[in-house]
């Protein structure tokens, strides 16, 4: 490989290894903080919700339209998303935790801790699902011009910290251990530069605006009903105060507009 496919394969690297930084913060958390979880999972969840409608749903419909016209690109893109929704809601299924209840004997912080870890494992799999694709646009533009491709990175790796901040936090929590909660948000981001080295081997020749389309729209729909159905309920019974899981919300679709805003 020459050295413009390096240098934009370590640009990628950088990109989604930030993920990592975010994923420090479980190393400073005081198990027994409920409401900073509150507050963190809270962020996660507007970090999510927002990337999944400003970002990825937006870039679907665009994506889409070029392929099919307006109307039917927005049609594909909502199809899109809602089979990721589908799709994850399936994957839920298979797990051993949602095929039963809990025992009368489990206590309700055991039913905390579990759907805590639940919620990390679904946060970390979305993750890394999203950094594919992001991965081979960040080695693409590296490829094309690397001096272009600089903040283009920085702005990569500054909104996936928070993304390393959503996965560390629940899986924290749940087991108690740091280290694991820092591999689960470390390794996550070791999608973004895989999706780079399968674009070079083996996607860049196929992969195309419909492609990239409905693998966005999917993704949202991955993320919404992870925001939705497992972190804000996570956020909301570990601690009373509903204010802290609102500001922690608000927060993270903030974080990530600003992200969103240098990355143009």
């Amino acid at each position: 490989m020459n050295n413009n496919v390096w240098q934009a394969l370590m640009y990628s690297a950088i990109a989604g290894l930030s993920t990592g930084i975010g994923s420090l913060i479980a190393l400073f958390a005081k198990k027994t903080n409920k409401t900073f979880l509150s507050v963190s999972l809270g962020f996660s969840a507007g970090v999510m919700i927002y990337v999944s409608f400003a970002e990825l749903l937006k870039n679907s419909e665009e994506m889409l339209a070029e392929s099919f016209g307006q109307v039917k690109g927005t049609v594909f893109s909502v199809v899109s998303l809602f089979c990721g929704i589908v799709a994850v809601m399936l994957i839920e299924s298979l797990l051993p935790e949602s095929k039963k209840e809990l025992s009368a004997d489990d206590c309700d912080e055991e039913k905390k801790r579990r759907r805590l870890l639940r919620s990390g494992v679904f946060t970390a799999l979305t993750i890394a699902v999203h950094n594919l694709p992001e991965g081979l646009a960040t080695f693409v533009s590296a490829l094309n011009d690397p001096k272009l491709a600089v903040p283009v990175v920085a702005a990569v790796a500054i909104h996936n910290i928070p993304e390393g901040i959503a996965v560390s936090t629940p899986v924290f929590f749940a087991t108690g251990s740091r280290a694991k909660a820092f591999w689960y948000s470390f390794l996550s981001g070791l999608a973004e530069p895989l999706g780079a080295v399968i674009g070079y081997l083996l996607l860049l020749p196929i992969l195309n605006e419909t492609v990239f389309g409905v693998l966005y729209g999917a993704v949202a729909g991955i993320m919404l009903y992870i925001a939705l159905a497992e972190l804000l309920p996570s956020a909301n019974e570990q601690s009373s105060e509903k204010l802290a899981v609102n500001i922690g919300l608000v927060a993270g679709m903030l974080v990530m507009a600003v992200s969103l805003i240098l990355f143009l």
